[in-house]
């Protein structure tokens, strides 16, 4: 029996694996950080033994609360995943499974690989409306990608969408691949009446340190990016900085930060309600916006969230409210869940990267309603 995570995204420390049916581990915490709850490892030698594991540091993770109701995720090829027995008691996390295979792959979520986006940004670059930029590289050396899309930013309204933020929200990044389905697609009807108003400036994986070392929530210096916005700078938060930068010589009109959440099993928006000097007819703008997707898409609600923020509250840290602020634009944090979505449940996969896609799908019809809202 072997155990390791010693791949891109991988994370699990092992305390004792002297048996199938006794396995213990633990979380590691993100590199300078206290942050921990991201997970995803190998399980070998195993076939057709019954398998009990056990994360033994489950209630010193950031989000304890994500962890009652939720099902870990299993997969033999790396591409279906699927939710295996789990429980959640005394701190601790208990997932068991008789594989039928000599391995098997844990995680957190289904992972979203440092290849994958390599391929992503690839693929989107085959397209004649597709300009691809590298804006700078992060403290490990790796691509800021920055994908712009359509017929030309003069006259339209320039559309920023911007995952994982978070690295361990790993399907913010699986809800970019549903984006671009739409947008990439020529006989798409709402690409085609999207690029005749809208410009599109798209970055996949705005944590790509983060994403590699495994990661929940920080870059490679420890620092969670949604909380760098106001002050970003290129030794804690190039990330940040190169986006930033790039989004005051664009402009921005619509935005949104797409994540996920730890413990409500649902998918909902956060706006920008906060921000100072807010102007109703602005904020309207957003409740519009929910409206819509509301309508298009069963997968979304606006009755569960987190609560709304006092009036002139915000320190401009996060991205959505210094985004708002700054250019006056409808600005958005997206969250899904890391659990099952309630509205429409599904036992075998819970909430999962084909459900995450088509989400993006659904949103691109949303942001049209709101192109053409003006």
């Amino acid at each position: 029996m072997i155990i390791t995570s010693a791949f891109d995204s991988g994370n699990i420390e092992v305390i004792q694996a002297d048996s199938p049916s006794n396995i213990r581990l633990a979380i590691r915490k993100d590199h300078m950080s206290d942050f921990q709850q991201w997970f995803h490892f190998r399980l070998s030698g195993v076939a057709e033994t019954p398998c009990k594991l056990v994360i033994e540091n489950a209630g010193d993770s950031a989000y304890p609360e994500g962890w009652p109701g939720y099902q870990a995720r299993a997969s033999y090829d790396r591409e279906t995943w699927f939710q295996i027995p789990t429980s959640y008691a005394n701190g601790k996390l208990t997932f068991e499974i008789e594989p039928d295979q000599d391995s098997v792959w844990f995680a957190y979520f289904a992972p979203y690989s440092m290849e994958r986006h390599a391929d992503l940004i690839a693929e989107a670059a085959q397209s004649p409306l597709v300009k691809t930029h590298v804006l700078g590289l992060t403290l490990d050396g790796q691509a800021m990608d920055l994908i712009e899309l359509g017929h030309g930013a003069e006259g339209r309204k320039k559309v920023w969408l911007i995952a994982r933020q978070h690295p361990g929200e790993t399907m913010a990044e699986w809800w970019m691949e549903g984006a671009l389905d739409v947008l990439l697609d020529p006989d798409n009807p709402v690409a085609a009446k999207l690029l005749q108003k809208a410009h599109f400036y798209i970055v996949p994986n705005m944590c790509p340190d983060g994403s590699k070392r495994g990661h929940l929530r920080t870059n490679a210096a420890g620092v969670n990016l949604n909380r760098a916005w106001a002050e970003p700078d290129m030794e804690t938060s190039p990330e940040v900085y190169l986006v930033r930068q790039k989004m005051l010589e664009t402009g921005v009109d619509i935005h949104m930060d797409v994540h996920g959440d730890e413990a409500l099993p649902v998918n909902f928006l956060a706006g920008y309600e906060t921000i100072p000097n807010l102007d109703p007819a602005h904020y309207q703008r957003f409740l519009d916006f929910e409206e819509s997707l509301c309508l298009i898409s069963p997968d979304f609600q606006r009755e569960r969230g987190y609560e709304k923020g006092e009036a002139n509250s915000s320190d401009l840290k996060k991205c959505t409210d210094w985004t708002a602020h700054q250019f006056k634009a409808l600005a958005m944090t997206l969250e899904m869940p890391f659990k099952d979505n309630d509205l429409l449940p599904n036992p075998d996969e819970g909430w999962s990267p084909a459900r995450a896609i088509a989400l993006g799908r659904s949103c691109m019809s949303a942001v049209l309603e709101a192109v053409e809202r003006g």
